[in-house]
């Protein structure tokens, strides 16, 4: 049985003085005297119960004991050596798992393209991707169930770092056929009649709030109909006859039978939405730092 005062140094030595069958080679090939590997052989045989050598006039052969060591020596290095490579990679950002939150049409935009960039670069990462609501994703930050967050118009929280990485210009999402099917675009004051559909009806609002503030600079105050948990759902109502919606530029990218996008002429670029990520700003991770290293360089 191994015993416990057995140490990486004597595998080493054992190894040396095994594959050249000679104690002065061995010292030779470890760059060091010839005592220090006698006295660890003798250590390491005391530890064993066992003796590996047998010293003959040109160096010294394996016992039975010794060739039978020698395999399982080789395979504790290896693993040894293999297991000091994964933490080297690690260490580097090369190796490990990243957790990763998005919800609604977040999913729409940029981010599939950056996560699939940075699995091309970092292939041995494992992602995985959780559908979190707003305040999950804070409260996954802050209980480190969760290394990173997608998502709009978040704000701001004690320990926890937000980056805008894309701001998106806003549409209206209208019935088609109708008024405006022939349109380029459309004023936001033109919808001041309209019924409209608002999303997501969730603990953290900020779209609907978004839309309603800018409905309100337009001059009218919106005419909810409904009140639904995704932009998809609301889409759908739209063609359904139930009014109409603001989404941002990304989800126009679904075709939807029944519905027009158009882009609204009298909102201006900065009041369009960001998709924008958080993560704890204590975060000393290599993973989370070559991704975010990712995402800034796919979106400058």
């Amino acid at each position: 049985m191994m015993g416990t005062n057995m140490n990486l140094r004597q595998l080493r030595y054992f190894i040396a003085v095994a594959e050249e069958l000679h104690f002065g080679r061995a010292a030779e090939r470890l760059h060091i005297s010839q005592p220090p590997i006698t006295r660890q052989i003798q250590s390491l045989e005391e530890t064993l119960g066992a003796q590996l050598f047998i010293r003959t006039p040109r160096g010294v052969e394996l016992t039975q004991a010794g060739s039978l060591f020698l395999e399982e020596a080789r395979n504790i290095a290896e693993l040894l050596e293999q297991a000091a490579d994964r933490v080297h990679r690690a260490a580097e950002g090369n190796l490990g798992r990243l957790d990763i939150a998005i919800f609604g049409t977040a999913i729409l935009s940029l981010i599939p393209r950056i996560i699939l960039e940075f699995k091309h670069r970092y292939p041995d990462v494992k992602i995985v991707m959780h559908a979190s609501d707003k305040l999950a994703q804070i409260e996954g930050l802050q209980n480190r169930s969760l290394d990173l967050g997608f998502n709009r118009m978040l704000v701001p929280v004690p320990g926890l770092m937000i980056e805008e990485l894309q701001r998106e210009q806003l549409y209206a999402v209208l019935p088609d056929p109708g008024p405006w099917s022939d349109r380029d675009s459309i004023a936001l004051s033109e919808l001041a009649e309209q019924p409209m559909v608002l999303f997501p009806a969730s603990r953290a609002q900020g779209f609907v709030e978004k839309v309603s503030g800018l409905c309100h600079e337009a001059g009218f105050a919106p005419n909810v109909a409904q009140v639904v948990g995704d932009g998809f759902t609301a889409m759908a109502l739209v063609a359904a006859g139930f009014g109409v919606c603001l989404v941002p530029e990304s989800i126009t990218s679904v075709r939807m039978d029944g519905v027009i996008c158009l882009p609204l002429s009298d909102v201006n670029e900065a009041a369009g939405v960001d998709i924008s990520c958080i993560y704890r700003e204590n975060d000393s991770s290599p993973l989370l730092a070559n991704f975010l290293q990712v995402a800034r360089e796919m979106t400058d």
